[in-house]
C-alpha cells in the first residue's frame, strides 16, 4: 500500500525532531540559571573566574580594582558603596564592581593599573579600553561621573533663572554659551563636562540669558561663589578636552595653594604636570611681599603651571624638604617639577621677584630651563672599598667608561629593605675586587640625580656594560649573593659569545623613557 506523501513527510519530520531532542536530564541542566554574582554592600564581588559574565550580564559596570593592604584603596570602600547604594533603584542598568588584584598580575597588565585604587567604566560588556574614572573619591561624584557617562553630561538651560539656580548650587559651576547647540564647541564642552563630575555644568543658546550676561560669542564661563572669575572664548576647532578641564580644575584650588596633608589630595587631581613651589618660612619679614609677587605671577600662567606654597617652618613639610634637597640656608627657594618627567628645575634667580617669577615659567614652558640636578660632592676615598661610591658628579663618568662593567646599585638610606641588602652589596664588592674589568658600586638616589635611568622603586640594580655599543640591562633577579653573582657571570659569558641570545630573550627596558608620577604619598 502506497503511503501517502503528507504521511511521509510527517514521518521525516518526526524521526528528524525526534534524533534533535534532549534528555530530560539535559533539559533541567539548560534551564538551571547560574547563581546570582554576590555582592557586598551592593556591590559586585568580582574575580578572574565571573569578570567576563559580569561584563555580559551589564550594560555599564564602574569596576574597582584595589589591593588588600591599600589604605587608599580601604578609605574609598565606603564611598563607593554609598553611591551604588543609591544607584540601585535610580539607575538598575549601572552596577559597581571590585576585584581584588593583589595577586591578579594579568589583570593588571591587561588594564595597565599602575595605582590602587584604580576605578575604570566598562560599556556594553567589552573589555576593549574601558574608561578611567580618575580622581573621583566622593559617592555623589561617582553619581554624577556615571550618569554623565549614560545621559546628558550638561544641564539645558532655557532662562535666567535655571542659570542661576546653576551658578548657586555651589562653590564652582561652569556655563557654555552658544549661539547654536549643533558645532565642535558644543561637543568638546560636553566631553569636558564628563570628566569634571565635581563641578555643576549647563549650557544654554538663549538670546535673553546670553544678554543677560553680557556674552555676545560662544564662550565658557566659570563661576565661583555666584561670581564670574574667568571668561574662555570658545572659536571653533581652537579648544581641546583636556586643555578645558585643566583650565576648570584650577579654579577649584586658589591661585596658590599651600601644601599640607588636607590640600596635597587637590592639588594632584588638578591635570596640571607642571607645578612650580615656592619654599619659604611664612612668618618671615619679607614673606608679604614675596607672596603678593608669587601671586601675581600665578594669576600670569593659570592652567599652564599650578602654585604651589611649602610653609619651610611646618615640620611635617619635612619629606618635600628632602625631596626637593632644600635646605635652610636655600630658603626662599623656587623650583618647578614636571610629574611626568620627574624633572625638576631651579630659578637662576635668588630673588623672589614678579618679573623673575615670570621669566622663570616663561622660560620652562619655551623649553629653555635647564635642569636642576643635584649631587654630593665626590668622597675622597670613593674608590677605596670594595664596593665604589658613586655621585651625580661622577656617575656618567663611570659608568659610560669603554673599558670596565659597572653594576649598580640605586638605593636610599631610609629604606629598610635597601639597608640589609647592601650588606650582600659590599660581599660581591668583595668577591669582585680583584677583577679588573668588573665594578661593583652604589649610589644614594635620595642625595644625588640621575638623567641617564628613570627608577619607580627602591632599590633598583642596573649593569651598564663595558664598550662602545652598550645597553644597559635591569636586573631582575631574587636579591642574593648567588644570584647576583650569577647574573653577572652570565653577562661576561655573552660578552665574550656575541652570538649567543640575550638571557632577557633580546628583549631590554628602556629606563630612560621611564615615567614616574610623583604622588602625595611620596611627598
Amino acid at each position: 500500500m502506497r503511503m501517502h506523501p503528507f504521511f511521509l513527510l510527517l514521518l521525516f519530520l518526526t524521526s528528524f525532531l525526534a534524533a534533535d531532542s534532549i534528555s530530560p536530564n539535559e533539559a533541567k541542566l539548560k534551564k538551571t540559571k547560574l547563581p546570582k554574582i554576590k555582592k557586598e554592600n551592593h556591590v559586585l564581588l568580582l574575580k578572574p573566574s565571573n569578570f567576563d559574565r559580569a561584563l555580559k550580564e551589564t550594560k555599564y559596570l564602574l569596576v574597582k580594582f584595589y589591593v588588600t593592604l591599600s589604605q587608599s584603596s580601604q578609605n574609598l570602600s565606603e564611598e563607593f558603596a554609598e553611591a551604588a547604594r543609591q544607584l540601585k533603584k535610580e539607575a538598575p542598568r549601572i552596577q559597581f564592581g571590585k576585584i581584588d588584584v593583589t595577586h591578579q598580575h594579568d589583570l593588571r597588565k591587561e588594564f595597565n593599573i599602575q595605582a590602587f585604587p584604580t576605578v575604570k567604566f566598562f560599556v556594553n560588556g567589552s573589555r576593549e579600553d574601558p574608561i578611567d574614572c580618575k580622581g573621583v573619591r566622593k559617592a555623589s561624584t561617582f553619581i554624577t561621573w556615571v550618569k554623565r557617562r549614560t545621559g546628558p553630561s550638561t544641564v539645558f538651560i532655557n532662562s535666567t533663572d535655571q542659570a542661576e539656580a546653576i551658578i548657586k548650587a555651589g562653590d564652582l559651576a561652569v556655563i557654555g554659551f552658544f549661539r547654536e547647540l549643533h558645532n565642535e564647541s558644543v561637543e568638546v564642552f560636553s566631553e569636558t563636562a564628563r570628566d569634571v563630575p565635581e563641578t555643576p555644568f549647563g549650557m544654554t543658546a538663549s538670546e535673553d540669558v546670553c544678554a543677560n550676561y553680557g556674552i555676545q560669542r560662544n564662550s565658557l564661563v566659570v563661576f565661583k561663589k555666584g561670581k564670574p572669575v574667568h571668561n574662555e572664548v570658545l572659536e571653533e576647532g581652537g579648544q581641546n578636552k583636556l586643555g578645558l578641564t585643566r583650565l576648570i580644575k584650577t579654579f577649584t584650588l586658589d591661585l596658590v595653594t599651600e601644601y599640607n596633608i588636607e590640600t596635597s589630595v587637590k592639588i594632584f587631581d588638578v591635570p596640571v604636570e607642571n607645578h612650580i613651589l615656592l619654599f619659604t618660612p611664612t612668618n618671615s619679614e619679607t614673606f608679604n611681599e614675596i607672596y603678593e609677587n608669587y601671586q601675581s605671577a600665578a594669576a600670569e600662567f593659570r592652567g599652564k603651571i599650578l602654585f604651589v606654597l611649602v610653609d619651610t617652618n611646618e615640620a611635617r613639610n619635612g619629606r618635600i624638604f628632602e625631596y626637593f634637597r632644600i635646605r635652610d640656608i636655600d630658603v626662599p627657594a623656587v623650583r618647578i617639577l614636571n610629574l611626568t618627567s620627574d624633572a625638576k628645575y631651579k630659578m637662576p634667580a635668588d630673588d623672589v621677584t614678579l618679573e623673575n617669577l615670570k621669566e622663570f615659567c616663561q622660560s620652562y614652558l619655551n623649553g629653555k630651563a635647564k635642569q636642576h640636578l643635584s649631587s654630593e660632592e665626590i668622597p675622597q676615598d670613593w674608590d677605596k672599598m670594595p664596593v665604589k661610591v658613586l655621585v651625580g658628579k661622577n656617575f656618567n663618568s663611570i659608568i659610560f667608561n669603554k673599558t670596565m662593567t659597572v653594576f649598580v646599585m640605586f638605593y636610599a638610606p631610609w629604606s629598610h629593605e635597601c639597608r640589609k641588602l647592601l650588606l650582600i652589596w659590599d660581599k660581591l664588592g668583595e668577591q669582585y675586587e680583584s677583577h679588573n674589568d668588573i665594578m661593583i658600586a652604589k649610589i644614594d638616589v635620595t642625595a644625588n640625580d640621575i638623567l641617564s635611568v628613570g627608577l619607580d622603586r627602591y632599590p633598583f640594580f642596573t649593569l651598564f656594560p663595558a664598550g662602545p655599543g652598550y645597553q644597559e640591562v635591569a636586573y631582575t633577579g631574587e636579591y642574593t649573593l648567588e644570584a647576583f653573582s650569577e647574573f653577572l657571570e652570565e653577562q661576561r659569558k655573552m660578552k665574550a659569545e656575541p652570538g649567543e641570545k640575550d638571557p632577557l630573550g633580546g628583549i631590554k627596558e628602556d629606563f630612560s623613557q621611564k615615567e614616574t608620577v610623583i604622588t602625595e604619598k611620596e611627598l
